[in-house]
């Protein structure tokens, strides 16, 4: 199957802007062309074109482009597309409804409970992809073998409580489909493992007309309902389009293709029939050619060095990783939307061509915002803005003499070097004007330079040149940032990889990126303009199977693994046959999805390279490449936990893609590298070279060799930098770079602290030394210089904790009055000495919160200690990289730039200050502003903020603010300024990296004594999670940023002698000027995601009966306040329940005219009938068939409702569409996002 003798084969990726075509021609002569995918006025369809174009020059036939396409010369097609990525981008998919077990139709608009964006208050979410949702009457459970309610025995592992009513569904259904929506995806609790409730839906669904029925038991059986439910809903959504895409693209052939053989790429790597294509494996389906492409050709198996996929495209760059295997992730959020699948792992930013430049706050930033096609950059004569394709033409590094006259209103001029720089002089003009009026204003900085008279420590004026190389320096470290993150990340040294560079734009870009990451080596295929097309020749045809398991690894489960497994691959194989595949073609690979038991960092793990022994099953030694992996990636491992199987995965591959070329003779491809005059590049003594490759530019730099290789191929050396050294005095370019540089660091899950002295604690969970008031620890680590006495910086790891001790499980005591109650407190604890471990000075100090009355130790020291290992581990890699970047720069430099950083977020808050207090004092003459709120315990929270409009500065003065409390409610000092840095960086609205900086410009005055900075021996568990949200509230009142939130975590937290649990529930949003409050997401100060709920049923003793939103608690306004949310929970066993809360009795308060929110309520539904309101704080005793019901507070709307307006209710909120704001993509980005969550 690797070609057709005697007919023409074709490779095709159809992307957004262009459609790339690989031939194989039937005398082995191979051809690329690329055409625009959209052009009505000439074709219909761009792959069809291309074949037709191909067709017709090779064999001198006509074929007639109104015609269909003779088909019986081609021999097989295989296709990556965008179809299914544009239509989930632009919301352009099928119309949807989605079926889901009753009490949870709001499952999926709330998912985590996380906002995507923590600073960003309008909490912008993409809307789901259904239209309208169905409530199923049915209900299965897992068996529990303390469960003490009545059961149904299904004879399986689950319990029928609710038996489907087909009736009610039939007369649902039949409404849906009478409002013209023919597509539905199924979403019904624990179908993963029982699906006979989805089959029967399905089918009956089928049988009523839907053109579509997506079974999420099918699509993907996994556990965790909230991802599979996103991911059959894709599924539904989008599989329509794609049909809808074949048919047409079939009936441009006569015949309808019948008889050719035609393939498309899966987001994981693998072609599939093109009648089994479908939405929820197709949204990477044309970058994972590439990815294909580059591994195939790049990597030498006989070296085995790793490579990374860098491709550069016009709004973002991909990039992805190789090193003889293909990396895939299982969960992962394109465009808004978490798909559990498999996919490539590949890593998307916001830095491509297309991306706009700006100068902010002293400081070049690169996107994340695109000229998109239209208006596009300046240079395209269409009104667009400034962007990196600019950059590189304002230094000489495009050649517009090499690109098409396609650009201007009428689409005939070539490339505007005029437009470009008239645009670049007006931004440098504007960058000169900041750094000749910036005047020495603030105060002196940690390195004590007073590097605010920038005027004074960089030169007063920039060229246009200078300015333009600054932005590309910032476009390319933004770029190396996710490839550290990539291999940094998972223990790999970024330096021993080649760079393999493939679109449009990363050749001009690769020599910089390779050498700023040590790289030696850039990898430049012949085809790189059209990797992705050639990439699908080079694939397999892949058959994924996949069950879940929950199996222990361990030799009493292993004949029941091997059964399983020979099963899988037995239905793989079969598969593949029917594809006309032999025996000797196909090769199948087994996954094991492990976790250690009680933890959610679930592997998928293959036992390549560990052979089976007496202690495995048949397949591998899986259990020692779990514990590899994960001391590789997580730096410990967890000795004598017992490693769960919670799915089996085996993956076939029919070996059927053309052989790559590499080795092949120069001068066997049809065009060689134009070699174009040398261009001087500014920044640089030498000249460059520019290589036009293929419609590719190749920027070769100095210092770097570029090769022909034998198969045509570039293969470019990269020399070592040798810009001069860079000095201590301020440089706005490189402020940029060190702000990526820093944040790369801090982004490994890491705090970096400039030293500035003596810090008198290592570890600091709980009291006054830190700014932790939830079971939890900062740990710090020194980092030291040779020939420097003393530290020169700290980096430091938070950790949570799930357990510390005191009077409750899980810590969070609702009725804590001291601080030992709440269980281990370390003001300082050296934890590491002389490179020992101090385990048992840590356990006894664990264990101690038992001396105290009716208090208890840790409940959980093996994970307490595993949690402190893994800090230490992700300390010392992090003082390897603070090192790494000390020797790259020098220690001076690298304290400057801390301290630059620093000035540069005060700077921020100072702007920010100066606008404000100027619209203010224009409004209301008076630049002071007060506002104040209350506890529901009636302590109040008061604030006066004065602000000095010449210097930026504000006095944030809490006096007033009510007593310390008899409770657990007082909050120390550190957690008011945590909230005040937080409402800051809202209110400055861009990005900046968060540190003492943004407090610089701000005196703080708190009364001793007062909630806000309570004794020494306070009980402050309650501060964190609930007066910190006030505390957040006051202040927005004062400036009037938006209505309140729900002002409240919810804390709740359950437990018996055998397990215990602990969860914070979200709430509704504020409204603001210009947005409705978002329902159903925690805001402010956290993002703590909520378990799912298969998770909860399958962990602990509880049926959750219901999770949805609760309708009208949003405060009315021109703006309504968002919903809270509904959430009950009963009980199968005895457990202790503890309520944490606030905002009970007090409501959300509206602003400019609009309404409070609802306040929040706690029932407790006795098994007996008795319903009892347990106020906002208790703990109490539940009996088995007790249930606790949350109704979570709703946001204040925002305005006044003029007359009868129908928007301040029941209008929907404007979202951003996702082509509006950029959206990452990739590991890297759900790695940030998992520590943005707690």
């Amino acid at each position: 199957m690797a070609g057709s003798q005697g007919k023409f084969d074709f490779a095709i990726d159809r992307g957004g802007t262009f459609t790339d075509v690989f031939a194989r021609l039937p005398d082995g002569r191979e051809r690329v062309l690329k055409l625009l995918s959209h052009d009505p006025q000439n074709y219909k369809d761009a792959p069809t074109e291309g074949i037709r174009r191909v067709l017709e020059q090779e064999t001198g036939q006509a074929f007639p482009r109104d015609q269909p396409v003779d088909a019986s010369l081609i021999g097989w097609i295989r296709m990556g597309t965008t179809v299914a990525t544009n239509a989930l981008l632009e919301r352009q998919g099928e119309r949807t409804a989605l079926l889901v077990t009753q009490g949870f139709q709001d499952l999926l608009h709330i998912g985590t409970q996380a906002r995507p964006n923590l600073f960003d208050l309008e909490v912008s979410v993409p809307e789901v992809l259904y239209e309208e949702v169905i409530e199923v009457e049915e209900r299965v459970v897992l068996k529990q073998g303390g469960c003490q309610l009545p059961r149904k025995d299904t004879g399986d592992s689950l319990e029928v409580w609710r038996e489907l009513n087909l009736k009610r569904v039939e007369e649902d259904l039949k409404g849906v489909l009478s409002r013209g929506i023919t597509s539905l995806a199924v979403l019904l609790l624990h179908s993963y493992t029982w699906s006979a409730h989805e089959k029967a839906v399905g089918s009956l669904a089928r049988k009523l007309g839907f053109a579509q029925v997506s079974l999420s038991s099918e699509v993907m059986p996994m556990i965790r309902a909230v991802p599979r439910g996103y991911t059959v809903c894709a599924d539904a959504y989008l599989t329509p389009k794609i049909r809808q895409y074949l048919r047409g693209f079939t009936s441009g052939f006569k015949g309808g293709l019948q008889e050719v053989n035609v393939l498309f790429m899966q987001s994981d790597g693998g072609l599939t029939p093109m009648e089994q294509f479908c939405g929820s494996r197709a949204v990477l389906s044309g970058p994972a050619g590439g990815v294909v492409g580059y591994a195939v050709t790049s990597y030498n198996p006989y070296d085995k060095k790793p490579v990374i996929g860098f491709d550069m495209g016009g709004t973002s760059t991909d990039v992805s990783r190789y090193a003889g295997q293909y990396e895939h992730v299982f969960e992962a959020t394109t465009a808004g939307v978490t798909l559990q699948a498999p996919q490539l792992d590949i890593n998307t930013v916001a830095a491509g061509g297309g991306s706009r430049l700006f100068f902010r706050s002293g400081m070049f930033v690169v996107g994340p915002e695109s000229a998109g096609a239209h208006p596009g950059p300046a240079c395209y004569r269409k009104g667009g803005s400034l962007t990196v394709t600019d950059a590189n033409l304002a230094l000489g590094r495009l050649l517009p003499s090499f690109f098409p006259r396609i650009f201007g209103p009428g689409e005939n001029e070539p490339l505007s070097t005029e437009d470009t720089m008239k645009h670049f002089q007006q931004l440098t003009q504007e960058i000169n004007d900041f750094l000749s009026t910036s005047q020495s204003k603030c105060s002196t900085n940690g390195s004590g330079v007073m590097h605010n008279d920038i005027a004074k420590v960089v030169k007063s004026k920039m060229s246009v040149e200078e300015v333009a190389m600054g932005f590309i320096r910032v476009a390319n470290e933004a770029m190396c940032r996710p490839i550290r993150a990539l291999t940094q990340a998972k223990g790999h040294d970024t330096s021993q990889h080649v760079l393999a560079c493939f679109g449009g734009a990363g050749g001009q870009h690769a020599c910089a990126i390779a050498r700023a990451l040590g790289m030696k080596t850039v990898f430049i295929h012949k085809y790189s303009g059209v990797l992705s097309a050639y990439g699908l020749a080079l694939a397999d045809v892949v058959e994924e199977v996949q069950e879940p398991c929950s199996l222990q690894y361990e030799p009493g489960s292993f004949s029941e693994l091997d059964r399983r497994v020979d099963l899988l691959s037995q239905r793989c194989q079969g598969a593949l046959r029917t594809r006309g595949f032999t025996s000797t073609q196909i090769q199948t690979e087994l996954f094991l999805h492990l976790r250690y038991e009680g933890t959610d960092c679930a592997l998928m793990v293959t036992a390549n390279g560990y052979p089976s022994n007496a202690q495995s099953c048949h397949s591998g030694d899986f259990r020692s490449a779990f514990n590899k992996r994960y001391l590789k990636e997580f730096g410990f491992t967890i000795a004598d936990r017992p490693i769960i199987v919670d799915d089996i995965r085996v993956r076939g591959s029919g070996k059927s893609g053309i052989k790559s070329l590499s080795h092949a003779e120069a001068g066997s491809f049809t065009q060689k590298p134009t070699k174009v005059k040398p261009t001087e590049c500014h920044f640089e003594k030498d000249h460059c070279i520019h290589l036009v490759f293929f419609k590719s530019t190749i920027l070769v730099e100095p210092g770097c060799v570029a090769q022909l290789t034998a198969g045509g191929d570039v293969c470019i050396t990269v020399g070592t930098d040798t810009q001069c050294a860079l000095g201590t005095e301020l440089n706005a370019i490189q402020l940029s770079i060190f702000s990526h540089r820093f944040m790369s660091i801090a982004g490994t899950d890491l705090y970096l602290h400039q030293h500035k002295g003596t810090f008198g604690f290592l570890l600091a969970p709980g009291g006054h030394a830190g700014d932790c008031a939830v079971p939890g620890g900062l740990l710090q680590h020194s980092v030291f210089q040779p020939g420097v006495t003393g530290p020169v910086f700290f980096v430091a790891s938070r950790g949570h904790h799930a357990d510390i001790g005191g009077i409750t499980p899980g810590s969070m005591p609702p009725h804590s009055t001291s601080l030992q109650q709440e269980g281990a407190v370390f003001i300082s604890f050296k934890l590491v000495s002389d490179g020992v471990f101090q385990e048992q000075a840590v356990t006894d100090a664990l264990l101690a919160p038992a001396q105290h009355p009716g208090c208890s130790g840790t409940r959980n020291l093996h994970d307490n200690l595993s949690d402190l290992r893994a800090q230490v581990a992700a300390n010392q890699r992090g003082c390897q990289l603070v090192n790494e970047l000390i020797d790259t720069y020098g220690l001076a430099v690298v304290q400057a730039y801390m301290g630059y950083i620093q000035s540069n977020a005060e700077l921020a808050v100072r702007d920010m200050l100066k606008d404000f207090a100027h619209r203010r004092r224009q409004h209301m003459g008076s630049l002071e502003v007060e506002s104040e709120d209350q506890m529901d315990d009636g302590t109040i929270i008061r604030l006066r903020v004065k602000i000095n409009e010449e210097e930026g500065s504000a006095v944030f003065d809490f006096s007033g603010t009510g007593t310390e409390v008899w409770g657990n409610c007082n909050a120390p000092r550190a957690i008011t300024l945590s909230a005040l840095i937080y409402c800051l960086r809202c209110m400055v609205g861009q990005d900046i990296p968060l540190n003492q900086g943004c407090l610089t410009p701000i005196k703080v005055i708190i009364p001793p004594g007062s909630i806000l900075q309570p004794s020494q021996n306070a009980a402050v568990v309650g501060g964190n999670v609930l007066t910190s949200q006030r505390v957040v509230d006051v202040i927005f009142r004062a400036f009037d940023v938006c209505a309140a939130s729900q002002g409240c975590m919810n804390n709740v937290t359950f437990g018996n002698d055998k397990s215990g649990y602990y969860e914070t529930v979200a709430g509704g949003a504020g409204a603001g000027p210009c947005w409705h409050g978002r329902s159903g997401v925690h805001s402010h100060m956290t993002n703590t995601r909520i378990t799912d709920p298969e998770i909860l049923e399958k962990r602990y003793p509880v049926i959750l009966e219901q999770f949805s939103l609760r309708p009208d608690a949003g405060g009315a306004g021109r703006f309504h306040g968002g919903d809270g949310v509904i959430r009950k929970l009963l009980f199968r066993e005895k457990v202790v329940l503890s309520v944490l809360t606030e905002r009970r009795s007090t409501r959300p308060y509206g602003l400019s005219g609009g309404e409070s929110g609802a306040p929040g309520l706690n029932l407790l539904h006795r098994a007996d009938g008795r319903v009892l309101n347990l106020g906002a704080k208790t703990s109490v005793s539940l009996e088995p068939g007790d249930m606790f019901s949350l109704y979570t507070p709703g946001g204040g709307g925002y305005g006044k409702v003029e007359g009868d307006d129908p928007d301040s209710k029941s209008a929907p909120p404007k979202r951003r569409r996702l082509n509006e704001s950029f959206s990452e993509r990739g590991s890297v980005f759900e790695y940030r996002r998992a520590q943005e969550s707690v």
